[in-house]
């Protein structure tokens, strides 16, 4: 898997509006209305997550969830974690 250039990681942010890129991953807080709606949100993702085989660096407290995404093979972020950031902005949405 390819790592994706400057560009073409400012261009993925330019649409995943609360996506940043902090230390080398793409990076969000979702924050839910309470605890059973972000453990929903992790636990809903982690079927497609598993699927995809890619998965993230993320942690829950209370009603939020923090996610990094990189792919630790290639060292740094890939179309896999955009594909995976747009994937979990649709299911946050779909669930809030």
């Amino acid at each position: 898997m390819a790592l994706l250039t400057q560009t073409q990681i400012s261009a993925a942010l330019s649409e995943l509006k609360q996506w940043t890129n902090l230390n080398g991953k793409l990076h969000r807080e979702y924050t839910f209305p309470y605890f059973a709606h972000a453990i929903g949100f992790m636990a809903t993702a982690a079927l497609q997550i598993e699927k995809n085989n890619h998965h993230p660096e993320w942690s829950n407290v209370y009603n939020r969830v923090t996610v990094d995404l990189t792919t630790h093979d290639a060292g740094g972020i890939t179309k896999n974690d955009v594909d995976l950031a747009i994937y979990l902005e649709g299911l946050a949405q779909r669930l809030s």
